[in-house]
């Protein structure tokens, strides 16, 4: 891996950036202070929200630590499938006594004032999701002394972002939890992702880039893994949601390992995009009938979602979660890391014994 990036943290371990408050400074802080890259989520904050968070994160650790933001969206989504989504919304919304959210309440997430706050305030590390940032954008970030990464799920996405300008890729498979970060949101395309280890093996053999693998890795031997297949580290997101220093809800990190949520799947349901959740009642009443329109949805959603959290209802929320959740622990961010660690350098050890690992 290029030593632009590993001289940032001592082990091969990025926890991944979870919006919607659960990748708070004291996750992040945790994380790096035991070796680890940790990372604040941009992603539906303002950007004074976000610069507060750096500077709390700042308080906390004098590590390196990453930041990630949501590129704009096109604007391609049908107003009247909003509508009809809305509709078919509105008994939620009845349920839970609040009102639907409005759809076109913004669609740029901050983008250009979030990335000016990076500019003038530079933090070690930036990634992007959800599409690629100008080369101009690259490059500014890259005088200012800041590593960037962006989110690939195809080796033509990965080749695009070597192109575009980033210092390393982010090869997201299929068994991720939370949104894919697809460049394109296409309808046609959905359920039709690559698994974790074939997408790193294309990857590496079409970029020369540095990549980070994520996609429902648990455990040290899944790290290595991925390291054997050609990533130079490991982003792990569900692994480190049911820590104490996570933002997640209480209901949402016992859900990842009780026993009512045996799955999960890819859905539109809560914002339009397709994201891996745990299945519950909404996944599986409103899933078929989302329509692809990103953050149209998202907003819409938003108030029901919050509502069922405030009353704990976990059939209502939006119970982000990678295929391995059955495997979460509940450790502490800094002891995860450890343990981790160890477990990698376990397998390492055993594949190397068996000539696995040159």
């Amino acid at each position: 891996m290029s030593s632009a990036l590993t001289d940032l943290f001592p082990h091969p371990i990025v926890q991944a950036p979870m919006a919607g408050g659960v990748s708070v400074p004291q996750l992040a802080a945790a994380t790096a202070d035991a070796g680890g890259l940790g990372f604040l989520a941009a992603g539906y904050k303002t950007a004074d929200g976000m610069y507060q968070e750096i500077k709390q994160l700042r308080g906390l650790t004098g590590r390196p630590f990453g930041i990630n933001l949501f590129m704009p969206q096109p604007e391609y989504a049908d107003p009247a499938a909003v509508e009809v989504y809305a509709h078919q919304l509105a008994g939620e919304a009845s349920w839970y006594e609040t009102e639907l959210g409005d759809p076109d309440s913004g669609r740029d997430d901050g983008y250009d004032a979030k990335l000016a706050v990076l500019l003038d305030n530079p933090v070690p590390v930036v990634s992007f999701h959800f599409g690629i940032p100008s080369g101009e954008a690259l490059e500014s970030l890259r005088r200012a002394g800041t590593f960037t990464l962006v989110t690939a799920t195809t080796p033509e996405e990965a080749l695009a972002v070597q192109y575009a300008g980033a210092d390393a890729v982010i090869a997201q498979g299929v068994e991720a939890g939370g949104h894919q970060g697809t460049h394109r949101d296409i309808p046609e395309h959905d359920g039709s992702g690559l698994g974790l280890l074939s997408l790193v093996a294309q990857i590496r053999e079409t970029v020369t880039v540095p990549i980070v693998a994520a996609g429902g890795i648990m455990r040290g031997s899944q790290i290595a893994a991925v390291l054997a297949a050609g990533a130079s580290a490991a982003q792990l997101g569900t692994a480190f949601l049911a820590t104490p220093e996570s933002g997640a809800h209480d209901v949402h990190k016992q859900a990842l390992t009780n026993p009512l949520y045996v799955r999960t799947e890819l859905t539109r349901a809560f914002s339009g995009r397709p994201a891996r959740g745990l299945v519950n009642r909404f996944l599986r009443e409103h899933g078929p009938y989302a329509p692809a329109a990103y953050p149209e949805v998202h907003h819409l959603t938003s108030p029901l979602r919050k509502a069922a959290a405030k009353a704990k209802d976990a059939q209502g929320m939006a119970l982000w979660a990678g295929q391995g959740h059955r495997m979460a622990r509940e450790l502490p961010a800094g002891q995860l890391v450890e343990v981790l660690a160890a477990e990698l350098a376990e397998a390492r050890t055993a594949l190397s014994a068996k000539g696995g690992l040159r």
